[in-house]
């Protein structure tokens, strides 16, 4: 009996061993990936960060194993008794061999490759040498140099076919290849069971996590574990990179411009510190930002007086505009997503075409805010109420450079806060009292530092937490986003408060703004303008950065240039926005992209761009986007000056990002850019 209860469990013991093995050469790979780039490490790599990296590589190896051993395990566990033949576990056991061979020396040639890309390879390398013709022999020079790594390769396959595991013996076996497992039961119901238990540990090692505030990882998941983007080359390995980014390679470089120059003359996104202003002295100000979950402009009521009747959602907010905020009339995200509104206002990139930071290139050297003022000896964190792996924030922290990253673990462990009695039973700590640990963390930073937030509490499913429920109930039910963007408010005014009492409130620049837009009711937010209406608000209780209501257009991007040009920062740095303080309210503009359209807001219109020809252009005042001027050939004769402006903007902006993206100049290069 015994006998036979083992029998039915082989399989799975089967399918548990094999991938162990799986693990095991994934590990041998990382170590000669390693080994072979060792001097593109040794200066940063210490003991314990080295484990942290070969810990965080686990989780894309169990990604990588489980999409390239899917055939295999459902081979082994398909509840069919006809297939339990020595034959076919053969086969079963080669599938297993090759596949797994193939995936380590795709790592393997990535090691020799990793010198020159300074990224694990991604499906862009089937682009990027589409038209070589020379490849054959380069690959055998290399091929001749790092022979060892065949020799390596040889001894796992040896190692994998000898060490398989079987799920069937010749112990078990009747004659005629026949074998023990017959049409029975326990049969049918053991292998079921095993292969269904099987899928949610798949899904979950697909995606990266069990928890439904995961979203798949990609390869910008590995700035989780990484001091530097070089670093993730050790975290990642090929086949993940690879199935990561089937598909997911939009990035298309147009040639809009046949020379550098003549593009850098229209657009150019590096910024130069004006010789005169280099004797100017630097103030040494706090900065704040606060990105606030789903808080549109829609639920603004400054923004929306032009509405009959209009009732807004946050009094607290309207408040601070009206007594000392700068604020901007048309006002924009650069993105429909928290990932995209991330690199759009703390290192000002956009989103194009797909989130920068899940493409490809998200393990690109990139900067931002925190970077800039790290070099000015700012403090730098970054406070996020959800679990430290939720929504990529941490390897997007990590990446630009913030010292610290506190979340809800950190809160938690601090015995000062109410611990997890504050966790909203979705995504993390409730606004208001994550609001009051930013405070307080903030009041035990050395000045100046810079920090930001976001917040998560305006978020689908629209909670709000216990003690408030009858305090802000159900207005609409069809727009449950009101009674939570009335709660983020009150936590907004009451972190003010707090505030105000600290030392550091007066010499601080608080920055607001939202992720994106969320539930739209009035018809001219439902637009393909209207769903980018985000606020770009400035606070300096000093009053020094000025005050009101500005007709003047703002995006996300520009909230880093108008801070460090406030300032007074002497470095070159990259932006794709500009400085709103010193730009002339007709040179203003915003940009973004939806569905494959740009959108490009200047001189009072809105031009949208497919990436070859303009297919549409709206006033401004025209606020439900009803009137296309390019359809409209009297009017579209006096605007022709104008539009061939925008038109020719659009496209250096365009051109300057995919070129930087792609060839990974985020960062400026000082001594080239001033060529």
């Amino acid at each position: 009996m015994k006998t036979k209860i083992l029998n039915y469990l082989r399989p799975i013991g089967s399918v548990l061993f094999n991938l162990l093995l799986a693990y095991v050469v994934y590990f041998i790979a990382r170590v000669a990936f390693l080994l072979e780039n060792w001097n593109l490490f040794a200066e940063s790599i210490t003991a314990s960060h080295l484990l942290e990296l070969f810990s965080g590589g686990v989780m894309f190896d169990t990604t990588a194993i489980l999409y390239t051993n899917a055939l295999w395990i459902v081979m082994i566990l398909f509840p069919l008794h006809l297939k339990e033949r020595r034959a076919y576990h053969t086969v079963c056991r080669w599938v297993f061999v090759v596949v797994n061979v193939l995936t380590f020396a795709l790592n393997l040639g990535d090691s020799v490759y990793f010198r020159y890309s300074m990224r694990r390879t991604t499906t862009t390398i089937f682009q990027e040498f589409e038209n070589e013709n020379n490849l054959g022999g380069i690959f055998l020079t290399e091929a001749l140099s790092h022979w060892y790594f065949f020799l390596l390769a040889g001894l796992i396959g040896w190692g994998l076919w000898k060490l398989y595991a079987m799920p069937i013996t010749g112990a078990s076996e009747k004659k005629g290849a026949r074998t023990v497992y017959s049409a029975s039961v326990k049969y049918y119901l053991t292998m079921t069971v095993s292969l269904l238990g099987f899928v949610p540990f798949c899904v979950a090692g697909m995606r990266g996590g069990w928890t439904r505030d995961i979203r798949p990882i990609t390869v910008s998941n590995a700035n989780n574990y990484c001091d530097r983007p070089t670093e993730t080359g050790i975290v990642l390995n090929t086949p993940f990179a690879l199935i990561r980014t089937i598909g997911k390679n939009l990035y298309v470089v147009p040639d809009y411009f046949q020379t550098e120059e003549e593009m850098v003359s229209v657009f150019n996104p590096i910024h130069q510190p004006i010789v005169s202003d280099s004797v100017k002295t630097f103030k040494n100000k706090n900065v704040v930002v606060i990105i606030i979950e789903s808080f549109g402009r829609e639920y603004i009521g400054a923004y929306n007086k032009h509405i009959p009747g209009y009732k807004g959602y946050t009094p607290f907010t309207d408040s601070l505009i009206a007594n000392g905020a700068l604020t901007y009339r048309y006002s924009y995200c650069n993105g429909r997503k928290s990932i995209d509104g991330m690199p759009s206002i703390l290192s000002s990139i956009p989103m194009f075409v797909e989130p920068f930071f899940l493409s490809p290139y998200s393990v690109n050297h990139v900067s931002g805010i925190a970077d800039c003022l790290n070099g000015k000896g700012y403090e730098t964190a970054f406070f996020h109420g959800a679990e430290r792996g939720s929504m990529g924030f941490l390897a997007f922290a990590r990446a630009t450079k913030f010292k610290d990253y506190y979340g809800r673990e950190d809160y938690v462990a601090d015995g000062r806060t109410g611990g997890d009695k504050d966790f909203d039973g979705w995504w993390g700590i409730s606004d208001e009292p994550f609001m009051q640990y930013y405070c307080m963390k903030m009041s035990e930073m050395k000045q100046p530092f810079m920090t930001a937030l976001f917040t998560l509490s305006s978020h689908h499913p629209f909670r709000v937490p216990e003690p408030y429920k009858d305090v802000f109930k159900e207005e609409n039910p069809d727009m449950p986003v009101y009674k939570v963007i009335r709660y983020t408010d009150m936590a907004l005014q009451h972190f003010f408060e707090s505030a105000k009492k600290q030392p550091w409130f007066k010499n601080t620049i608080f920055a607001i703004t939202s992720d994106h837009t969320n539930q739209t009711y009035f018809e001219e937010y439902r637009t393909d303008l209207g769903g980018f209406c985000s606020p770009v608000i400035f606070y300096d209780p000093s009053g020094e950065m000025g005050s009101g209501m500005v007709d003047a257009i703002a995006q996300q991007t520009d909230i880093m240039p108008t801070i460090l040009e406030y300032l007074g920062y002497d470095q070159p740095y990259l932006t794709f926005g500009i400085d709103l303080l010193h730009t002339p309210a007709d040179e203003t503009w915003a940009v973004n992209y939806l569905n494959g359209i740009y959108q490009y807001v200047k001189y009072g219109h809105v031009m949208q761009f497919d990436g070859e020809k303009v297919t549409g252009l709206y006033s401004l005042d025209d606020r439900l986007m009803k009137h296309n001027l390019i359809e409209n050939n009297s009017q579209l004769s006096t605007l022709n000056f104008q539009l061939q402006e925008m038109e020719l903007e659009l496209k250096a902006i365009i051109q300057q990002y995919m070129e930087r993206i792609t060839e990974n100049r985020l960062i400026p290069d000082t001594s080239a850019e001033k060529k």
